[in-house]
């Protein structure tokens, strides 16, 4: 259970540091946000991730919590990394379906 929680919120914290950054909010949101919402993004990530060290350092001590730690958000970034790409491409897939021939004669 606590692996399940550590990785969610390790997931949670690299999906709002993604967020924070200007060509995934352009990519999303079509522009940037506001200085506000990003600074907001990047401490709400940052403190997720110093939440998830904490609570695996006090789980199973410096040796293996550092490295579950490690463990968990590697396999967190390879997900929030995933899914950016998958959503960017679905996102151009759309775009030059909208530009197609077809959609022109119409």
């Amino acid at each position: 259970m606590m692996h399940l929680l550590s990785f969610t919120l390790c997931l949670a914290a690299f999906a709002a540091l993604a967020l924070a950054t200007e060509r995934q909010q352009h990519d999303l949101f079509g522009g940037p946000l506001s200085p506000t919402a990003t600074r907001l993004l990047r401490v709400a990530g940052t403190g997720a991730m110093l939440l998830v060290l904490g609570v695996l350092l006090n789980w199973q001590g410096w040796g293996l919590g550092l490295v579950m730690f490690s463990g968990h958000t590697s396999l967190a970034a390879g997900v929030v990394f995933c899914a950016a790409i998958g959503l960017a491409s679905a996102r151009r897939r759309g775009k030059t379906a909208a530009i197609s021939p077809v959609s022109r004669r119409v």
